[in-house]
């Protein structure tokens, strides 16, 4: 604890100005750019549409839901075979999403293993791995009767689901009476078909709904009858649900049952014996310590960027479909990573009394100190945009310590990271995470490969720019090594 408080009397320098605190963030930044500066590299290889879902709208099997904030398969693919299909027997997730990771090294012959908190990628995971694993061609003539007979057309039964204060109005109601038709009618079938059909229902609830999935929140359409704003929004055609799903399910089927997915991973891994994949359900915070040592080869991993963007609201659709009620919601916003301005402080320490070491690698970071210095100086002089700004990023970064933490341990020697972040700003200042989250990772005792920087910046919000200036945020992809 002494330590602690040496720390807090070396950075809580008084500031007179917000230059003076980001010019020190600045040569801070740059210190830190220079000791990197030689692993550093843009690499023309990688898109905006490699490192997020955009690339996965093409590849079978992984198109089917839009789970924004997904890297590709074709990422994963590269990456495994870079660090080598045959030493690579075992592949962690701890952000597993919707399975990209899990189901591209599957494909590989390689096993994996995933860690996912929200319910919606529990199930997309699961749903997708008995289609792999336990479906018959049985099964597969079932769903073709679904397509070809609209059963719950005529099915008097409706079973009701949960609506959100933030999923109120997003259907129009024959969209609601068809769904509760539908829901009826699967319980009709067996387990594993009813899975399915409840996998092709989520994949469609954007696209049959007033809504749509936009960074931190639903986008509603104008034709909702919600609250527009000053600029009213079109989101398009708003497709029927009977279309709507018999094209998805069509697209399920072709997918599972032909070639497409087998050319794609190329004619010699075709022939593999898929890896086995496995879905833990919870927080990599209360998960991975349950992990033994020296589990695994590789991680490959996208965590939460540090973006304020709240998934809970994201997949709002899905979970209300999934039963989630108001206080599920904001159990499950407290328990992710933070990354959101509602994200209220962890007591790391008490989830894991072995996290004082990663713990006290970032409170001696002194970038990212200076960087909550500085948030802290705006809070109190009132001119955040949000007072939790201090608070959300001091947790992202306090947390994803212990997570690197945790798999330095679960990795085996030479064992790999893999990676892929966003930097951020807030009130001007450029927090360089892929440089914080390297050096803290370096602390812990990995070494840092690489850092691949995307060729193409992300922007800023257009209140950052006009009182800031234009200035390119790095996208990187992370490589880490267990020495």
């Amino acid at each position: 604890m002494e330590l602690f408080q040496e720390d807090a009397k070396i950075y809580n320098r008084n500031c007179s100005s917000d230059s003076t605190y980001l010019n020190r963030i600045a040569d801070l930044d740059k210190t830190l750019k220079e000791k990197y500066s030689s692993i550093m590299r843009v690499d023309t290889s990688l898109s905006r549409q490699i490192v997020s879902f955009q690339a996965n709208k093409k590849i079978p099997f992984y198109r089917w839901f839009k789970y924004k904030e997904g890297f590709s398969a074709e990422l994963v693919i590269n990456y495994i075979n870079k660090h080598g299909i045959k030493k690579t027997k075992n592949i962690l997730d701890p952000f597993a999403g919707s399975g990209a990771t899990l189901f591209a090294a599957s494909h590989l012959g390689i096993n994996s293993v995933g860690i996912e908190l929200l319910p919606i990628g529990q199930e997309l995971i699961k749903s997708r791995n008995i289609l792999l694993n336990e479906f018959s061609e049985k099964d597969f003539e079932r769903l073709v009767y679904w397509i070809n007979e609209k059963p719950w057309l005529n099915y008097e039964g409706q079973k009701d689901f949960n609506v959100l204060k933030i999923t109120n109005g997003a259907y129009s109601e024959e969209t609601i009476i068809l769904i509760k038709k539908y829901l009826s009618c699967m319980e009709q079938e067996e387990q594993k078909i009813q899975e399915i059909l409840l996998l092709a229902l989520f994949c469609i609830l954007e696209n049959i709904s007033f809504t749509r999935k936009d960074g931190q929140y639903l986008r509603w359409d104008q034709r909702s009858g919600r609250c527009l704003g000053a600029r009213p929004f079109d989101k398009g055609v708003i497709k029927q649900f009977n279309i709507a799903i018999i094209e998805k399910l069509e697209e399920i089927i072709s997918d599972a049952k032909g070639n497409a997915l087998c050319d794609f991973f190329n004619s010699e891994q075709s022939s593999i014996t898929r890896g086995a994949v496995q879905i833990i359900g919870g927080s990599c915070l209360d998960e991975l310590p349950k992990i033994k040592n020296n589990s695994f080869d590789m991680v490959i991993t996208s965590p939460p960027y540090c973006n304020r963007y709240d998934y809970t609201r994201t997949y709002a659709l899905e979970l209300a479909m999934l039963g989630a009620d108001e206080k599920a919601l904001v159990n499950l916003r407290q328990t992710m990573l933070s990354c959101t301005v509602e994200n209220r402080e962890k007591d790391l320490l008490l989830l894991n009394s072995k996290w004082d070491i990663p713990l006290r690698i970032a409170q001696g970071h002194e970038l990212l100190q200076e960087i909550l210095n500085y948030l802290e100086h705006k809070k109190k002089e009132k001119t955040l945009n949000n007072n939790g700004l201090p608070r959300m990023i001091k947790g992202y970064f306090y947390e994803m310590s212990c997570v690197i933490y945790e798999l330095f341990r679960v990795l085996r020697k030479e064992g790999q990271v893999i990676m892929v972040n966003d930097n951020v700003r807030y009130a001007g200042a450029s927090i360089s995470v892929d440089l914080i989250l390297s050096s803290i990772a370096e602390n812990i005792g990995f070494t840092v490969e690489e850092i691949s920087i995307l060729p193409i910046g992300k922007g800023n919000s257009s209140q950052q720019m006009g009182e800031y200036g234009r200035e390119p945020l790095r996208k990187c992809v992370y490589i880490w090594r267990k020495k």
